[in-house]
């Protein structure tokens, strides 16, 4: 990747982390869910790199993206390419040259390793799951020159499987979010809202302000 395209990649990623301290990221754009649900050679190898951070078991027999190295749902079937494509994040665009990007390390990978790969996938696809974590292992390098690349789009892998980053939390609790309904994620009470009367420790920690507001908020 030349220089002035990590420098855009770099941006977009600056902006994408805006949105996501706003909490806000809304549903795929329709071209960019058009092109998620293609299964195109960009949608595979991101879902290859976030199934080596968050395994999932495969969707259907020969699912080669998934490598199917753990039983229940991964970030792949939590909605990791919907969070990546998402409108309020620019990255929709840069995603063929990061694929690009990811797939020449996996063919430098293979190449130093003896690795076969197959030609009718992309390079990372093709690699088994073991090689994709090693190769994935060290794009976290301290030399590593596109680190924070990796770093963010391994932050947003966590956040599609953690917290259905791409949808509300109502509405990934009631069509049973892969991800939340895994981890076990609370549903809202009655009226919508989460309170959470068991303090962590067991016990309250302070008193509470007596100028505390009904809302808790200080006075």
């Amino acid at each position: 990747m030349s220089s002035f395209d990590r420098r855009a990649v770099l941006k977009a990623l600056a902006r994408a982390a805006v949105a996501l301290t706003a909490g806000q990221l809304p549903a795929a754009s329709g071209a960019a869910a058009a092109e998620a649900g293609s299964g195109g050679r960009t949608v595979q190898t991101m879902e290859a790199f976030a199934d080596t951070l968050i395994p999932g078991e495969r969707r259907f027999a020969g699912d080669l993206p998934i490598a199917g190295a753990v039983s229940g749902p991964g970030a792949v079937q939590a909605g990791v390419i919907q969070t990546l494509t998402s409108q309020e994040l620019p990255l929709a665009p840069l995603l063929p040259e990061i694929a690009a990007l990811l797939n020449a390390r996996a063919v430098a990978y293979a190449a130093t390793h003896l690795v076969l790969l197959p030609i009718t996938v992309p390079a990372f696809v093709g690699l088994p799951f073991r090689h994709r974590t090693a190769l994935v292992r060290g794009l976290f390098g301290h030399e590593e020159p596109d680190r924070v690349i990796w770093q963010m789009f391994s932050l947003l892998t966590g956040l599609a499987f953690d917290t259905a980053a791409h949808l509300d939390t109502r509405q990934a609790l009631a069509t049973g979010h892969p991800g939340l309904t895994w981890l076990g994620f609370p549903p809202p009470d009655p009226d919508g809202l989460w309170r959470f009367p068991d303090h962590s420790y067991g016990r309250a920690l302070a008193a509470l302000h007596p100028a505390t507001t009904a809302s808790g908020s200080p006075a």
